[in-house]
């Protein structure tokens, strides 16, 4: 604050319209006389550059409009969706010759808030690529590298969970159409995303049986084209009645144990080991493992019934052929139980398929967002007269220091101390 000269102090009378009869003064307690005077010369300063101060303020307005004038007028699109609701899923298994497995049920992921995951999809890298790609925004950006068109993208949107419960997609660009078509993409990209996703439980045993069956089927492949061979080298059609049985009993029964073990495989994927279901699954896979011993057993062991002498009585080729075709038959039933139970997966995934519903779908704005050339013309003129008027005020006091002797010998103090030797 800039100091007044100090005026002489007046003589006092007594007895005065100012004062009482007691010598006190009448004016009110509490004002400080000497910082209205500072004021008020503050205001003097100012008042004396008052047409330096104006000018400059007015160049800057000037200059600020016609900069705004220039600037590209811009566009938001919004479009509005709901949040993908998840539901628990049920395990209705379909297990053949096995029977069905009930009461057996799993939940989703156990996603705390789902809007704050579909948010983060929105706004990944894979739907920006993507987005960049099909519409070209390198180009309409002006940018080489995707890091940059990356950037731009992220700035020109804003995807927000609002406290209604929806999730919000707003695109500012230049083009009113592009922007209310990007903005739209941005639910298309979800959608496509999401079909990749295995977000669901029943969408996780889908692809755990996709991948399972695909393996089987190369193993079924082999088995057909190795029991081809051996049709070919020795000439054999068909078996024995008691070879047929024996495939039979032996093939069905590991079918069932391969099928347990499996359906063990996937509820281990999202069932604990304390879980009843699991437990019993354990207990009758035991069994059925430990009934395919003895069989294979009793059919190897000697003198031990007829399928025992009957085994051995096989010529060589006769055996090997019965061993391809059980082979055959064991990769067939397992093939037929995956295909079972990849459908029921696909069933439920079906019905707890996770839909994007479009509430408000983006249109092509037609009143601009941007610029706020008004606003920037204002807080650009405001800005300026206020910087004139601190820079006006830093000069008296510049100024008036220079007056005062003690002040100007310790500027020239300074100024000796920041020149460069």
């Amino acid at each position: 604050m800039l100091q007044t000269p100090k005026p002489s102090e007046p003589h006092s009378h007594s007895g005065t319209a100012g004062e009482n009869g007691m010598g006190m003064s009448n004016s009110q307690p509490g004002v400080d006389h000497h910082d209205k005077a500072d004021f008020i010369e503050l205001l003097l300063v100012l008042a004396r550059k008052k047409k330096p101060i104006l000018l400059f303020t007015a160049g800057v307005a000037i200059v600020a409009t016609i900069i705004v004038l220039f600037l590209p007028k811009t566009y938001t699109a919004i479009s509005t969706i709901l949040p993908p609701q998840q539901k628990q899923s049920a395990l209705n298994s379909m297990l053949g010759q096995i029977g069905a497995i009930a009461g057996l049920s799993g939940g989703d992921l156990g996603l705390r808030n789902p809007d704050d995951v579909f948010v983060a999809m929105l706004t990944s890298r894979t739907i920006e690529d993507n987005l960049i790609n099909r519409f070209d925004l390198r180009k309409a950006y002006r940018v080489k590298r995707y890091q940059d068109a990356q950037k731009k993208l992220k700035q020109n949107s804003e995807v927000v969970a609002t406290k209604e419960g929806l999730i919000s997609i707003s695109v500012t660009d230049h083009d009113p159409q592009r922007a209310a078509e990007i903005a739209n993409a941005y639910v298309q990209e979800l959608y496509n995303v999401n079909q990749n996703l295995a977000i669901t439980e029943a969408s996780q045993r889908r692809l755990f049986y996709e991948q399972q069956i695909k393996a089987e089927q190369q193993e079924l492949s082999s088995a057909e084209l190795a029991l081809t061979q051996v049709q070919e080298k020795s000439g054999l059609l068909q078996p024995e009645a008691q070879g047929r049985t024996i495939i039979a009993s032996i093939a069905d029964l590991r079918a069932q144990v391969a099928s347990h073990e499996v359906q063990l495989r996937t509820m281990r994927s999202y069932a604990t080991e304390n879980n009843p279901e699991l437990k019993r699954a354990e207990t009758e896979l035991g069994g059925m493992r430990s009934q395919l011993a003895k069989l294979e057993h009793s059919s190897a062991a000697a003198g031990n019934g007829n399928i025992a002498i009957t085994a051995r009585q096989m010529p060589e080729a006769e055996l090997e052929y019965l061993r391809r075709s059980r082979e055959v038959k064991y990769h067939e039933a397992l093939y037929d139980f995956l295909g079972k139970q990849l459908e029921a997966a696909r069933i439920d995934e079906g019905q707890n398929a996770i839909l994007i519903q479009v509430v408000d779908p983006a249109v092509a704005p037609e009143r601009k967002s941007g610029p706020k050339r008004l606003l920037i013309v204002l807080v650009s003129t405001t800005a300026a007269f206020l910087a004139a008027c601190l820079a006006v005020l830093l000069m008296e006091a510049l100024r008036r220091k220079y007056r005062d002797p003690n002040e100007s010998a310790r500027l020239a103090m300074l100024r000796e101390s920041l020149r460069l030797s």
